[in-house]
């Protein structure tokens, strides 16, 4: 089978391929356009975010048999088309899952802790121990929204903290486990002191966290996002982090980022933006949480695997 590397990855994945008898071709700096006239020669393509496979761009691809993307989401594929021509879509969520699991807990620390603001003082000579007074993660009830890969890494990160760990999947059951407890999304609303998100970006999703959301928390919360930056509208964090309903935040992904999450839209930031880079309770990151050497590997690694256990000789 002929694969296609649209984008950029680890070489491992190419190895293994190639070790098990697939015949690819990297070709990361060719255009769409020039990627499109050679489409209808290839069986396979390997993607990341570079840009999206809708119905034209999958009816170019005549022999398409399969994409293995290497990452967690697939919002840049039209699966549901894709699919109903046969093609079978991978993601690699296993790749990446430790590495989100980490940065939610690291993100979280630093913001309960004041850390970046710390390490800006000290350099500047200042020495502020009461107004660096930090909170402790132990005692908190912590919310996960998303049961899947990120959300159990990072329920299991949060085993030693001593917090209360609950969690809502609208699409599983029976998962409560030694991390969390499986609980209704009213009981997030009821309880949560920190609110994480670890779901992935459709049309159910986009812009889930607005106001009306934001507005049903009984108690000022906290919010983690290492999902995908359009799920929370960022006017009505801002919002609310200006009336104290949401009492910090810690967002590694944003609603401006463009579609290869490897840049902003930089010339439509709006004055939300500004408020987040100089608010002290927003810790920002560009979405690199799931963006570590070791992940590079294993997302290679977990996407060449299932293609050769599907369609390998």
């Amino acid at each position: 089978m002929k694969v296609l590397f649209i984008d950029s990855t680890h070489p491992r994945l190419m190895e293994m391929l190639v070790e098990a008898g697939f015949d690819c071709t990297y070709a990361p700096e060719k255009n769409k356009e020039e990627l499109l006239e050679i489409f209808p020669e290839f069986d396979g393509f390997i993607i990341r975010s570079k840009f999206k496979l809708n119905k034209e761009e999958l009816d170019q691809a005549a022999n398409l048999k399969f994409i293995g993307r290497v990452g967690a989401g697939l919002e840049n594929i039209d699966v549901p088309y894709a699919e109903s021509k046969g093609i079978t879509c991978f993601n690699a969520p296993e790749g990446n899952r430790d590495a989100v699991g980490e940065h939610a807990l690291g993100m979280l620390l630093c913001l309960f802790n004041n850390l970046y603001r710390c390490n800006t003082e000290v350099g500047m000579g200042m020495w502020r121990r009461e107004e660096n007074r930090g909170l402790e993660i132990k005692g908190k009830t912590v919310g996960i929204i998303g049961y899947g890969n990120m959300g159990n890494a990072f329920a299991q990160r949060l085993k030693g903290f001593g917090c209360k760990v609950i969690a809502y999947d609208k699409y599983k059951f029976d998962y409560t486990d030694e991390y969390c407890e499986e609980k209704q999304l009213q009981d997030l609303f009821d309880n949560c002191d920190i609110l994480s998100l670890h779901i992935p970006q459709t049309e159910e999703t986009m812009f889930m966290v607005n106001e009306e959301f934001i507005a049903k928390f009984k108690k000022p919360f906290f919010l983690i996002n290492t999902a995908r930056g359009k799920i929370v509208r960022i006017s009505d964090l801002v919002k609310h982090l200006k009336t104290g309903q949401v009492r910090g935040a810690c967002l590694d992904v944003l609603e401006y980022e463009k579609t290869s999450f490897e840049d902003l839209h930089a010339n439509e930031l709006p004055d939300d933006f500004k408020y987040l880079i100089d608010a002290e309770n927003v810790l920002l990151s560009p979405h690199v949480g799931g963006w570590t050497h070791e992940s590079n590997i294993k997302l290679s690694e977990v996407t060449a695997q299932k293609i050769i256990d599907e369609f390998g000789k």
